[in-house]
């Protein structure tokens, strides 16, 4: 069990870092359950790690998209085309969260955040193209927290980047726009790097062929986020088409005996985007003395944020030397994000 004031806070935070200019809806009810003592007795059984709002929030979203008769539903824009005002939803909210009091607490107790957030290609596409400037391999991708593995396609997408130029795979049925602040440009090419490999590890891996796990991934994108539910869908449609190796398992343990699998000819690229943050602290500097490991015999390369703070690192290992840098700060949901490093200097 969670203490209260502890949630209380987690919900203050949520509503002023995560859901301000984001999603009226959460942010209005955040503030409202960070005070409500007895939701938030509800909440306190989640399972440890998760983030309890998206979690919660995606819980009460997937309950009514499975049909729950309830007003509240009259609040949300991915249920009815003309919502009422999020100013007056609190009270239906509570309402369904103790009418529906078993499944919501079995939901949180089972189920785990595991948002696909396709934008977030839009900043891993530029660490890819700085990858393969300097290695020039195949890339063999291997994404830690994988749930249905659509970040592991990223080359099967488009990019814009608020100009006329589209990088990419110019064909896709999917384009990716995105706001690269600051005074740096990436290195962007026109074609995608060529991948070898694709694997992705999760704890419990998302099959999209099963209509429940689809709804629970599209129940965790925000109610108000119409382009995220665009965009989620029409990356799915790949992984039909695109060879995908998905695993159960722990991806810090299992990361190992994947990379002995993977030939000497391609480079390895282990990532995970926000997932660093349900791992505990002592499984995040064991994942980092993995790659480590492998790093003095085979050359490889990191992506990842949420291990020592929220911005995008990328570590490598060449020829056994380490080398470490802080390469973006980026938004949540990818719609923007600043690009620290200059496109000339070598990483």
């Amino acid at each position: 069990m969670i203490d209260n004031e502890v949630l209380s806070q987690t919900f203050l935070i949520f509503a002023e870092k995560e859901c301000k200019g984001s999603s009226l809806l959460y942010e209005f009810l955040s503030i409202k359950i960070s005070k409500d003592y007895e939701l938030l007795a509800i909440y306190s059984n989640a399972g440890e790690g998760q983030p309890i709002p998206n979690l919660l929030f995606g819980a009460v979203h997937y309950l009514l998209l499975k049909g729950k008769d309830h007003p509240l539903k009259e609040f949300y824009p991915s249920i009815v085309s003309n919502p009422k005002s999020y100013k007056d939803s609190f009270g239906f909210f509570k309402d369904f969260c103790f009418k529906y009091r078993n499944d919501i607490e079995s939901i949180l107790k089972t189920r785990l955040v595991q948002t696909n957030e396709v934008r977030r290609c839009a900043y891993l596409y530029p660490v890819f193209c700085t990858i393969y400037e300097k290695v020039k391999k195949p890339l063999a991708l291997i994404e830690i927290g994988t749930s249905a593995g659509l970040q592991l396609l990223w080359d099967k997408y488009s990019y814009s980047y608020e100009q006329n130029d589209i990088y990419g795979n110019i064909d896709s049925k999917l384009n990716i726009t995105a706001e690269i602040k600051g005074e740096n440009t990436p290195i962007l090419h026109s074609t995608p790097p060529p991948v070898s490999t694709r694997i992705g590890i999760d704890l419990n891996t998302i099959d999209l062929n099963d209509k429940d796990d689809k709804l629970w991934l599209k129940s965790l994108i925000w109610t108000e986020h119409k382009e995220r539910l665009f965009m989620f869908e029409e990356a799915a449609s790949y992984i039909k088409e695109v060879p995908v190796s998905l695993f159960d398992g722990d991806g810090i343990s299992l990361l190992s005996k994947f990379v002995e699998n993977i030939p000497e000819d391609s480079v390895i690229c282990i990532f995970h985007t926000h997932v660093a943050n349900q791992i505990p602290l002592e499984m995040k500097k064991q994942l980092l003395q993995i790659v480590e490991a492998i790093g003095r015999n085979r050359d490889v390369f990191h992506i990842y944020n949420n291990i020592q703070d929220r911005y995008l690192h990328l570590d490598y290992y060449l020829d056994g030397i380490e080398s470490k840098s802080t390469i973006a700060e980026t938004d949540g949901h990818g719609r923007w994000f600043e690009w620290f490093m200059k496109s000339q200097m070598p990483i």
